[in-house]
């Protein structure tokens, strides 16, 4: 959980909504077909689960001041995966920092399937 202390009180925000505010960011992106898993729990979860989750291929580190985003994601062939990855890390620093305020410090984008 990343908090903070503000004059009116503290904000409080879970790595579970996090890592959902940037999947919906990711999954948006042009180019990108999905996310993939990064571990074995997520992998078994997506094949119990029908509807693949937000938060799937998504790993969160930091604290208040700033945010490491590590993402998983399959792509369309054919696509310029250098421009897919820039578009990506600009619209994950923009939704977290305009939504949360915290400061997004590094996105790393792997791309772990592509799609035809």
């Amino acid at each position: 959980m990343i908090s903070y202390e503000t004059r009116i009180g503290s904000v409080c925000f879970t790595e579970n909504f996090l890592s959902k505010l940037i999947g919906h960011a990711v999954t948006s992106c042009f180019g990108v077909v999905g996310m993939m898993p990064h571990n074995p729990r997520q992998r078994v979860f997506g094949l119990l689960s029908k509807d693949p989750a937000l938060d799937t291929g998504i790993k969160v580190k930091g604290n208040a001041d700033s945010i490491d985003v590590e993402l998983h994601i399959m792509v369309n062939y054919g696509m310029n995966i250098t421009a897919i990855a820039a578009s990506i890390t600009e619209k994950v620093k923009y939704v977290v920092e305009d939504s949360t305020g915290i400061t997004v410090n590094k996105v790393i984008v792997k791309v772990d399937g592509i799609k035809e």
